[in-house]
């Protein structure tokens, strides 16, 4: 009896020396990785960088009410590759997207659907 509960000891004693070993090569691999530094965040604020100048809008010839599109300076410039795209009915959903001229500084988005009475703001987003 007491061979069988010494025997049933040292194996728990090399089970729970085998676990600390694996857990301390564990955290050693975990503490050599390396993350690169990135930025990440979560939230919503303003974010500032474009400035939105010289909006024009084009009324529909044949009806008046209704907007045709809307054109405007963008500063700074949106590089190639980059986006616009504007809504101007704040409980809308759609947005519309623009060309952006050559140069970046300058937008043009074609709308459908909208009506000069709708139309209750320009809100504009911009990416690089």
């Amino acid at each position: 009896m007491y061979i069988a509960a010494r025997l049933l000891s040292i194996r728990f004693v090399v089970i729970l020396a085998l676990a600390l070993v694996l857990a301390a090569a564990a955290y050693g691999f975990a503490a050599a990785n390396t993350v690169p530094t990135s930025n990440a965040g979560d939230g919503s604020a303003t974010i500032s960088g474009y400035t939105i100048t010289a909006v024009h809008y084009t009324l529909n010839a044949t009806n008046p009410a209704n907007l045709d599109s809307v054109a405007f300076t963008i500063a700074p410039a949106v590089p190639a590759g980059g986006a616009v795209a504007v809504k101007l009915v704040s409980t809308g959903t759609t947005y519309t997207t623009c060309t952006v001229g050559a140069g970046g500084t300058s937008a043009s988005c074609t709308l459908t659907g909208v009506t000069a009475l709708a139309a209750n703001e320009l809100r504009v987003i911009a990416a690089q």
